[in-house]
């Protein structure tokens, strides 16, 4: 800079201070002690730099030291994150300030402001004394240099407004690393860890949630920056509310509107006890404990197994629960008595998860070139508001945490993959080399067929389809073109390779397609689908239904103990990532299936159930609705036994997988026949409610519908008129009384 704009600068009313050459600009000693706002005291010195001093003219400048970073890929990539964040919040940013480039590829923002406030360190990094943002205000002092960012220069200094200065002070904050190790925890706990092997309630708390967790119900996230996720409190009117760390989980807020107090690093256990216990750690050290959070709690789960189930098993379940280890029916019968979920609802969620589980790794030898392998397709029938979807979730919930996790990985490492790819190649020579993720999401819910086949692609061992209700699937079949969507699930079902060509996706292959549907439907709605071409498809006999007599249960003051909770997620994840380990791979990485066979003594009971179900076939006595899905029940037989008895040898260790035994075939069987009765009990349902629509049909009025069917059948179902005529029962048992009474 020369001389005569650092004295056209303080002829402007700034504040100029020259340095002398033989100290280094950032060094304090480098100064000279006399800064001047006179132009001609300028006149007699020659220093090599010049500079300013804050808070002279309201002047402040934003310090950002990017030498604090290792890289030049990771400083290039932080400073546009942070330029583009302040951008985004401020507008027309780059006219309202002065940037300029600092000797060592930092950066200095400056702006007037009317807040007077000294030297301030923001911002330091994980393991770095010296600062990254820091600030010159009253009393501080910084180099003025040639090379600005933008064409606004020292001269052309103005005010921001208060509010635009604290966007920039917060987004700055939003940089600063505090230690995790710093948060206070219980001091007087009996909770304490006593050795290096036990762990604390709120430590065991921390590593299991992160601050997301919590508070989605109050904050949202606006951004997502390469060290955390910037939040915003619901219906504030500030740009964002605070930031919560991407490695610790924990939040730290510059807003004072909310429970939480601000200015202070949070972890998950605080945020949990200041909203619920006002802030009382200790109250929430003894919560979490009970919850099964703690290392004596952990020691404790252990003794959970085996468990003692209350006798007798819930009689009025029709689905045959003993089909599945002891601890296991302890918790859906908890379940079922404490939440009042549904058993057969439970029991179909279960199937359909450990079929997901086990994927392409196992499949069955029925005999030699006869193999099945896992997959199912299982609906769950029932009226809106019986409540299909909490039974659901009550069996499926550690499955669909574990794929949330999957997704969160897959997003962060991608944007990793992204930058990577935005580096030039001396950038990447000096960057860590970093891989293409790969997408292990293994449960879709609304997603395409293209969408689906590419996801299989990358998730090669299954992907579950879970949707709350399955008649948009079903309606899907025949989205694109007659018999397209339809013939790719055929295929599926039956374990043939699938690719998907169409115009509006790139080509795709799945040579062993794995996907196992579960859902909720209406009966009404299901019936609509059980059309004579999917029955001549065959497409409806593969689907496998529960419909059980519901009703809606009053208030049941009852609670699930949150240990049995406990034990059964971590069952069902140690469960999953176990059927992972058990994958084996050859050289080009695809899956080997490992094939599992009948004993002995399974294979009689398999030739006496085949021909049991051949005889049924022969039967002229037999209705031929189910004669037409007893060829799909000679496979599901056998993939119930596959995937029963995989199940079992994870709680049993002298169970070889390998073979499946008597035991397990005969509760296949039984499995079987309750799929076999809900599906005669859908056709009596299909057909009665065909039946009273033929009845009525004539008629143009409700009271002529009514008399219609009354006259076709006085001992019709007084129910199910009432649905089909949209009045209520009681409607429907007066106009009866009234025509016997005449």
């Amino acid at each position: 800079m020369t001389k005569d704009y650092a004295k056209k600068l303080a002829t402007l009313g700034f504040s100029i201070i020259p340095c002398k050459a033989d100290k280094a600009p950032d060094d304090g000693n480098g100064w000279q002690s006399k800064a001047t706002r006179n132009a001609n005291e300028l006149d007699s010195l020659n220093p090599v730099l010049w500079g300013m001093r804050g808070g002279y003219n309201d002047v402040e400048c934003i310090d950002v030291d990017l030498k604090v970073m290792s890289s030049l890929p990771e400083r290039n990539k932080w400073w546009d994150e942070y330029y583009n964040f302040l951008c985004d919040n401020i507008a027309d940013f780059q006219n309202k300030v002065v940037i300029a480039k600092t000797m060592k590829g930092g950066y200095h923002i400056i702006y007037k402001t009317t807040v007077k406030k000294g030297n301030t360190k923001i911002a330091s990094l994980q393991g770095m004394k010296q600062a990254l943002i820091e600030t010159r205000g009253v009393g501080g002092q910084f180099i003025l240099y040639n090379e600005y960012l933008f064409e606004r220069k020292y001269h052309q200094i103005s005010y921001i407004t208060d509010e635009e200065r604290e966007i920039i002070w917060s987004i700055s904050k939003t940089y600063n690393y505090i230690d995790p190790l710093s948060i206070p925890t219980p001091r007087k706990s009996e909770y304490l860890p006593k050795n290096e092997s036990e762990i604390s309630p709120w430590d065991d708390y921390n590593s299991k949630h992160t601050a997301l967790d919590l508070i989605n119900d109050e904050f949202s996230i606006v951004r997502s920056t390469s060290k955390s996720y910037v939040i915003k409190r619901q219906g504030a009117e500030s740009p964002h509310s605070g930031y919560v760390f991407k490695d610790s989980g924990c939040m730290f807020l510059f807003s004072t509107g909310t429970m939480y107090p601000a200015e202070k690093l949070l972890s998950p256990f605080m945020i949990y006890a200041y909203k619920n216990h006002h802030g009382d750690m200790s109250l929430t050290a003894s919560e979490l404990y009970k919850q099964g959070f703690g290392s004596r709690l952990k020691r404790e789960i252990d003794k959970l197994k085996p468990l003692e189930i209350e006798k007798p098993i819930i009689e009025n379940a029709v689905f045959p629960i003993d089909i599945f280890p002891t601890d296991i029916q302890f918790y859906i019968n908890e379940c079922s008595t404490k939440l009042d979920s549904n058993v057969d609802f439970m029991g179909v969620s279960l199937i359909w998860l450990i079929s997901v589980c086990i994927g392409n790794s196992f499949d069955v030898e029925v005999k030699r070139g006869w193999n099945e392998n896992g997959v199912v397709w299982m609906a769950v029938v029932g009226k809106a508001g019986i409540g299909k979807t909490p039974s659901i979730n009550n069996i499926i919930f550690p499955l669909m945490k574990s794929n949330s996790k999957e997704i969160k990985r897959y997003i962060q490492e991608k944007e990793k993959f992204d930058y990577y790819n935005t580096l030039n190649k001396k950038e990447k020579e000096e960057f860590p080399e970093v891989f293409e993720p790969k997408k292990t999401q293994f449960i879709a819910n609304d997603i395409t067929l293209e969408a689906l086949v590419e996801l299989h692609q990358e998730s090669d061992n299954a992907v579950g389809v879970f949707k709350d209700e399955l008649a948009g699937w079903l309606k899907d079949m025949n989205k694109y073109r007659a018999g397209s969507d339809l013939e790719f699930w055929l295929s599926c079902w039956s374990g043939k390779s699938v690719s998907m060509n169409r115009k509006t996706a790139r080509s795709s292959f799945v040579e062993k397609p794995f996907i196992p549907v579960l859902g909720g439907i209406q009966p009404s709605i299901f019936n609509s689908f059980s059309t004579e071409e999917n029955k001549e498809n065959g497409f409806m006999d593969r689907m496998l239904l529960s419909f059980p007599d519901s009703v809606v249960d009053s208030y049941n003051d009852s609670e699930l103990d949150y240990q049995t909770i406990l034990w059964y997620s971590e069952t069902i994840t140690k469960f999953y990532q176990g059927m992972l380990q058990l994958i084996k791979r050859n050289e080009e990485r695809d899956i080997i299936t490992q094939t599992v066979k009948f004993s002995k003594e399974a294979k009689t009971e398999w030739i006496r159930i085949f021909n049991k179900i051949t005889n049924s076939q022969n039967n002229e006595d037999e209705n031929e609705y189910l004669k037409s899905m007893y060829p799909k029940q000679k496979s599901y037989i056998p993939i119930f036994s596959l995937l029963i008895h995989i199940f079992d040898s994870y709680f049993n260790d002298e169970t070889n997988a390998l073979e499946i035994s008597k035991e397990s075939i005969l509760k296949a069987e039984r499995l079987s026949d309750y799929f076999v009765l809900n599906a005669r009990k859908i056709k009596i349902e299909s057909t009665e409610v065909h039946d009273l629509k033929t009845a009525s049909k004539q008629a143009q009025t409700t009271v002529d519908k009514l008399k219609a069917i009354y006259d076709n059948n006085p001992e019709f179902n007084r129910t199910k008129v009432a649905e089909l005529l949209g009045v209520s029962r009681r409607t429907i048992i007066n106009y009866v009384n009234k025509l016997e009474s005449k």
